[in-house]
């Protein structure tokens, strides 16, 4: 199946928003087996998208949108779909009953714009939003499929995974599996350099690499009668890259490092606490994240100051003096003195300068310690991390963050479960 996507907004042709959709659209369906062979952009014109349907359908059979499917008059997706494919578009009252309800339930009053989202075109199917007031439409003429999308990320992902690949699973005939191995501490060109005659001689399972920022994920992606066969597919192929990377490997199907780290300190009965400079937090606010994460922390502190290093969690003053605030020994004390402070089992640190100003030839802009203290395992990284994109400092914040969390994840691991 030959597949397009079309982002629709003004505001996107403008830049002043990021289009994130088409990179997890293009993603997804990489994942499922779907081959994504065009991606475009229109505004909010009905004419121009009108356009380029009939251009997306001379060449593909699938076509997802994002976008226009709100209440306000420039929304106008579904109108100039129903009008392509020579169809009305007709109220439906299970939607529009969900909306009365939904607005109800939030205590706001419902306008009569609102009442043209439960509006759907002849024949097609609603997408569940329950994050949203748009429903997604699917619609099917003739062999070409057409599925409009909401534009806001936190509505449209979830209605993609949830029920748009059910439908594509369902169209193809197939069940499509994947599994996703999580990397860290190598980039994504080598880990292509070490996979390439496997990325590129194997077609079912596929293999292919997406570069996350500080990290990488494999995703390896099975098609086949069955989820069972498809999973079967699956494990060898995962079992080679896992032997074949080995420490690297920090877990698969995790989601992220945050989970990972959460996830390893619930079954264990562990609990880790944060000590932060350089991060501000970060640390503690992507362990905050994961539902559960109260059972595995209590306490996490930002330190940016001397006079609070010294104070709070212990750190030497003659040590600060002498090796600064960037360095090993306050690293270290500061992982040991919050793990001190909170009775956790795990104390994580970060000391390090962000910029763009405040280095120097001996301690340069990105240079960053990230500590940690548990019993019978103390470890300090030394990072000379560079910044990337539009906002260095705010990327050398992400990663140090992200090594702060693995390292984290090595001492729980190192740690076990705790005896009762």
């Amino acid at each position: 199946m030959k597949a397009e996507i079309l982002s629709i907004g003004t505001e996107l042709l403008l830049g002043d928003i990021l289009n994130t959709n088409a990179k997890f659209l293009a993603q997804e369906l990489a994942g499922a087996g779907v081959e994504v062979y065009h991606q475009s952009v229109v505004g909010d014109n009905p004419g121009r998208l009108r356009e380029q349907l009939e251009r997306s359908f001379a060449r593909s059979q699938l076509v997802i949108t994002t976008g226009g499917l709100g209440p306000t008059y420039d929304d106008l997706s579904k109108e100039t779909a129903a009008a392509f494919f020579g169809r009305k578009l007709v109220e439906d009252k299970e939607i529009l009953c969900w909306l009365e309800e939904r607005f109800r339930a939030i205590g706001c009053p419902m306008t009569d714009n609102n009442r043209k989202q439960a509006l759907i075109p002849e024949g097609a199917q609603a997408l569940a939003n329950p994050n949203g007031t748009a429903p997604g439409i699917w619609m099917e003429d003739g062999g070409r499929i057409l599925v409009l999308l909401p534009g806001p990320p936190r509505e449209m992902e979830p209605m993609f995974q949830n029920e748009v690949l059910p439908r594509l699973q369902q169209a193809t005939g197939k069940v499509i599996c994947s599994s996703t191995i999580h990397l860290f501490g190598i980039g994504e060109s080598a880990v292509e350099d070490r996979l390439r005659p496997m990325m590129v001689g194997y077609q079912n399972p596929t293999v292919a690499p997406y570069a996350k920022q500080g990290e990488v994920q494999l995703r390896i992606t099975a098609m086949a009668e069955s989820r069972e066969a498809a999973r079967q597919m699956i494990a060898p192929v995962r079992q080679e890259i896992c032997d074949s990377f080995g420490q690297l490997v920090y877990g698969v199907d995790v989601g992220s490092l945050q989970n990972a780290l959460v996830q390893t300190l619930l079954s264990y009965g562990r609990k880790v606490a944060t000590a932060e400079s350089c991060t501000g937090g970060m640390v503690s606010q992507r362990i905050t994240q994961i539902p559960g994460s109260s059972g595995v922390f209590d306490c996490g502190v930002c330190t940016y100051a001397n006079r609070i290093k010294h104070q709070l969690v212990g750190v030497s003053g003659e040590d600060l003096e002498r090796y600064g605030a960037v360095s090993e020994p306050v690293a270290l004390q500061m992982a040991r003195g919050v793990r001190a402070l909170s009775g956790a089992d795990i104390g994580i640190s970060t000391t390090g300068i962000a910029g763009p100003d405040g280095g120097s030839p001996e301690k340069p802009v990105g240079l960053v310690y990230v500590g940690v203290s548990s019993e019978g395992y103390e470890e300090v990284l030394r990072l000379n991390l560079q910044g990337r994109g539009t906002d260095a400092r705010d990327d050398i914040r992400y990663r140090a963050s992200s090594h702060a969390l693995h390292l984290a994840l090595k001492a729980a691991r190192r740690l076990g479960p705790k005896e009762n």
